[in-house]
């Protein structure tokens, strides 16, 4: 059903109202716009989701194993492209385009084959030696893959494309 409210100087405003059984629907069909992915995404448990991330000939495929705010945020921001370097010998990093929303996520202490968030800086992290390195509430763990350094290092050799290549079993 849609309503028009005319507005002071002659301008009309159209409003869409949702009948009561549509504004409770998760469908795509009801909901619409850049809020439709997070909507659908924070509606069910992420877990199991595998990200892939493409480029320099090679993918590296991420699952999901936390079902958090961040994890969330970073599902709803896919697909982009995103360039990755070397940080430390410890990591392969990306800054994303926006801040993932971090407030209810815990903190870890990363693992060699983890993806985190670090806030602080706004990027990802594929650690493949975090000997030495220890808790921390900046540091959220997203997930993990399995991919040497060497296999990492190929991502550096431009665009790398992130995209979901499928939905968790829960999602």
């Amino acid at each position: 059903m849609r309503q028009s409210l005319a507005l002071a100087g002659g301008l009309t405003a159209t409003l869409a109202i949702l009948a009561p059984s549509a504004a409770n629907s998760t469908s795509t069909e009801s909901v619409r716009g850049p809020a439709a992915s997070t909507a659908l995404t924070s509606a069910r448990s992420v877990v199991g989701t595998v990200v892939r991330f493409s480029g320099g000939g090679v993918n590296v495929d991420v699952t999901i194993k936390s079902d958090n705010p961040t994890s969330r945020d970073l599902l709803s921001a896919l697909p982009l492209r995103l360039s990755v370097e070397e940080l430390a010998g410890r990591e392969k990093i990306s800054y994303l385009p926006r801040k993932l929303k971090t407030k209810g996520s815990p903190g870890s202490d990363p693992e060699n084959g983890d993806l985190i968030y670090y806030a602080p800086w706004g990027n990802l992290g594929f650690y493949y030696d975090a000997a030495g390195i220890g808790f921390s509430r900046d540091t959220v763990n997203l997930g993990s893959y399995r991919a040497s350094a060497k296999r990492l290092a190929r991502l550096q050799r431009g665009s790398v494309a992130v995209r979901v290549l499928r939905r968790g079993p829960s999602s």
